[in-house]
């Protein structure tokens, strides 16, 4: 009874003219014959085929067999992190949840971006450094008064998050941005300065490196039009939501925590995603098209940021008020 259910209902969900025995023998990488077998009910399919299949061709078995309200998702969630190790794991597991999917053809990538994508801060410079000493500072109790000057990242975690990067950035991706994106960032630097631990010249330092994400972002726009796609929305709060797009599959990863996500692949869950990103689209200006300037209008407001906040930091310096 299940088997035969779920072969009608991976049927209907298949592209037409597509061949359930070729589906079932691509998704599990079998044999054209070990999957007829399958498919004519001569073999029977073992749960992890089932939940393999189900996770290939973004089917739902708790839809299914409606086991659950329609209210209800399954989700996957990442492990807590608390230290290094947990971290480069982070970025280790989030790699390998992104890989099969985005060597697909046709992919594509949604990023609505309440902060700067953390695929940008990856790269092992002091900026990246910062970034796992802020998410670290604020998960782990052990850094508490631990200063940014005395902080050094283990090299397999630099290299855990170079990897996770350099995936992001050849991809087909679109993005939404507002003004107050690099808002976190700058409030991040700001704090530990102010707090007395990032010194003067390494908050001038993180600053002008956080110009050069942005330079390297307006850059990419200009050099990789049809690949990268940059959206201004003025009228939506951003959330950190990625829709990864396949052509045969979706998935939806959602923030619950600083670095935590939700992840599904439940298709009715993506295509609400997928409706409510495009609205934000709709209502988005597209600055690859939208003139040279409205584009640098819209970046000299991101250098302004930053630079008034290292004259903030150089006049509190001078001041020496505090």
């Amino acid at each position: 009874m299940f088997q035969t259910t779920f072969l009608e209902h991976l049927k209907n969900e298949l592209p037409k003219n597509t061949s359930t025995i070729e589906a079932v023998a691509t998704a599990l990488d079998i044999s054209y014959d070990a999957a007829h077998r399958r498919v004519s009910l001569k073999s029977k399919l073992s749960l992890d085929e089932s939940v393999a299949l189900a996770r290939y061709y973004n089917l739902s078995l708790d839809r299914l067999f409606e086991t659950t309200s329609s209210e209800f998702v399954s989700i996957e969630k990442t492990k807590h992190i608390e230290s290094e190790l947990d971290l480069e794991n982070y970025f280790k597991d989030s790699y390998n949840s992104l890989l099969p999917l985005l060597t697909q053809k046709e992919n594509s990538i949604l990023y609505s971006a309440k902060d700067i994508p953390l695929f940008y801060n990856l790269n092992g410079d002091t900026l990246s450094c910062f970034k796992y000493y802020v998410w670290l500072k604020l998960l782990n109790p052990k850094f508490a008064t631990k200063s940014f000057n005395n902080f050094a990242p283990k090299p397999n975690l630099i290299e855990a998050g170079k990897k996770l990067g350099n995936l992001y950035n050849n991809l087909n991706t679109h993005e939404i941005w507002d003004i107050t994106s690099i808002n976190s960032t700058l409030k991040q630097i700001h704090f530990y300065h102010q707090a007395g631990q990032v010194n003067t010249k390494t908050a001038i330092l993180l600053c002008d490196l956080l110009k050069d994400v942005i330079q390297r972002i307006l850059d990419k726009l200009i050099a990789n039009p049809n690949q990268f796609k940059l959206y201004y929305n003025e009228l939506h709060l951003m959330n950190n939501h990625v829709l990864v797009n396949t052509p045969n599959t979706q998935m939806l990863y959602v923030p619950f925590t600083l670095l935590s996500y939700y992840k599904t692949s439940d298709k009715h869950t993506c295509t609400e995603a997928e409706i409510f990103l495009n609205k934000q689209l709709q209502n988005s200006k597209l600055l690859n098209t939208a003139g040279e300037k409205e584009r640098n209008t819209f970046f000299n407001k991101l250098f302004a940021k930053i630079d008034a906040l290292k004259q903030l930091i150089v006049a509190t310096e001078l001041l020496g008020f505090e």
